[in-house]
């Protein structure tokens, strides 16, 4: 007898996407966090244009635009120079651009969004122990509480008690530099929500540094730079040598943000209303596995490095995004044999690409290695992930055109639907709880090829026990007035350029908006045996 499906340790923005996914599903679980009061401090700050389709689906998009402010783009320079501007203008297949948050705002959101679903944090409540075995999973909480849960996932930090537990590898290494954090105003007349990355070097090395990153409200921002030699102190001891996060000791004062500025800033300006601040060191590491059997873990439990593109707590998110809705399945009794597996095939690729990149870009610069702003733009915005290795994924083939199965699935606008009188954009047929299979219908689509594709829907339905929306996305041109499945027109073309189609095709995007199957063409025992990857 199991206390509740799903127990998630930790409460930060990866734990709440976790248990926000797993209740908006109807799945039981349960969040704990040892901390009484939830962290008011902007460790992360920027929120990408990928997260913005996850909280889309999520449901709390406005709230989350509501409170952020946009990021365009970043100014760097370096003694005193200016060399480089780049703008972070997405381009015109994405619904969304960058912007700024403070995580306590995130934090708040995902908050009240679980709070509306019918959870609530258990705080005063951290994760000690536990023991797997084959039905489940047996935890004990700090308050002395033993709960049972199928699965546990840790989302507890860095320093991750879960992680440890499975006695799990975490290898990479420290930055020798500690740095300093500060939220402050300015009255500098600098572009308005740009970043700032002012260096100084001395023979090509960079010897001081300062890191601008704008926030909701008038010329406020969270400041990064080196540590003075006052502030400077040894690693915190937290038993597990990992060297990542706030330490203890005192923090900086408006003094010692002013005189950095006073070195660095590109014009002269004055610190005031210093909100938080802390003294921080980074590491770059990542696990071996996000998982085994019954456990997984998620967030800075899988993964840390450089704050450098604000990938960090994004990356995160994904990783509870991707791992929840397989967690559902597999906790309804559902799910395939492969399917928990992929989590690790699909989620673990991506934190060592990030890894690695963000320690690049922390000595570099964002971009330093690529000439081409489409491809640095789409990568920082995490919209190039790509699961074409997953188990769970259908194999496409290499001369077949874009988009293929295992990459994200492209938003679509002007699509027309009986009834509403304006134009649709595709996402907004993604329910997001559920697979959801597009059937493309050319211009030579008549009505007496509408019971082969009804027949499809109902084989591909029936695999999915039920858990399938299907859609016909039609050619202006294609006979479906007699179609008994939803039907919208791609009115002005955009799916079919977007989708690479001149002939019928059939999609299938995943509840996390990437593309599990893409074929040309319609064959219902391909779609079914995919379909079996997924669902037993």
């Amino acid at each position: 007898m199991t206390d509740t499906d799903v127990l998630v340790a930790g409460a930060g923005p990866i734990g709440l996407t976790a248990a926000i996914e797993l209740r908006r599903r109807g799945i039981r679980c349960r969040i704990v966090d040892p901390l009484l009061e939830p962290p008011q401090y902007a460790k992360a700050v920027g929120v990408q244009p990928r997260t913005l389709e996850v909280f889309e689906g999520m449901g709390v998009l406005r709230q989350v635009l509501d409170a952020g402010i946009q990021m365009r783009g970043q100014i760097v320079y370096v003694n005193g120079e200016q060399v480089n501007r780049m703008d972070m203008v997405v381009p015109t297949d994405v619904p969304f651009g960058f912007i700024g948050l403070p995580q306590y705002a995130t934090e708040r959101i995902l908050r009240e969004r679980l709070t509306e679903l019918g959870l609530e944090i258990e705080r005063g409540a951290g994760l000690t122990s536990f023991e797997q075995d084959a039905d489940g999973v047996s935890a004990v909480l700090s308050t002395g509480e033993e709960v049972r849960a199928q699965y546990l996932i840790g989302c507890d930090g860095a320093h991750s008690v879960v992680r440890k537990s499975l006695g799990l590898t975490f290898e990479g290494a420290a930055f020798e530099e500690q740095y300093m954090l500060g939220d402050v105003e300015v009255d500098w007349n600098l572009p308005r929500e740009y970043g700032v990355r002012a260096t100084h070097q001395t023979d090509g090395k960079v010897d001081d540094v300062l890191v601008c990153i704008p926030l909701p409200g008038r010329r406020r921002y969270r400041m990064s730079m080196f540590v003075p030699e006052d502030l400077a102190s040894a690693p915190a001891s937290t038993g597990d040598k990992i060297a990542h996060g706030f330490e203890g000791g005192r923090a900086p004062e408006l003094s010692h943000i002013q005189a950095v500025l006073d070195r660095l800033s590109p014009e002269p300006t004055t610190a005031k209303n210093l909100r938080w601040s802390s003294v921080f060191r980074i590491s770059h590491r990542v696990v071996n596995s996000y998982g085994r059997g019954r456990v997984f873990i998620a967030g800075d439990a899988a993964h840390i490095h450089p704050p450098t593109g604000a990938q960090g707590m994004n990356t995160g998110i994904q990783d509870a995004h991707n791992l929840a809705w397989k967690l559902a399945l597999a906790a309804r009794g559902i799910g395939a044999a492969e399917l928990l597996d992929s989590y690790d095939a699909e989620r673990r690729p991506v934190g060592e690409e990030v890894v690695g990149r963000t320690v690049r870009s922390a000595r570099e610069g964002i971009g330093a290695d690529s000439k081409d702003p489409d491809f640095i733009i789409r990568r920082e915005a995490q919209l190039l992930i790509n699961y074409a290795d997953s188990p769970i994924v259908a194999k496409s083939d290499a001369a077949e055109p874009l988009p293929h199965a295992g990459t994200r699935a492209p938003d679509a606008t002007g699509l027309t639907r009986e009834v509403v009188a304006w134009p649709l954009r595709l996402f907004t047929l993604l329910g997001r709880l559920r697979h959801t299979a597009l059937i493309y219908a050319d211009a030579t689509t008549t009505e007496a090829d509408l019971a082969g594709l009804e027949d499809i829907a109902r084989a591909a339905t029936e695999a999915a026990h039920g858990l399938l929306d299907v859609y016909i996305v039609a050619d202006p041109k294609a006979d479906v007035a007699e179609a008994l499945l939803p039907t919208v027109r791609d009115a002005d073309g955009n799916f079919a350029q977007l989708y690479n189609v001149s002939s019928s095709a059939v999609f299938i995007v995943r509840p996390d908006g990437y593309l599990g199957y893409a074929g040309r063409s319609i064959s219902a025992d391909g779609i079914v045996a995919y379909l079996q990857k997924t669902f037993s």
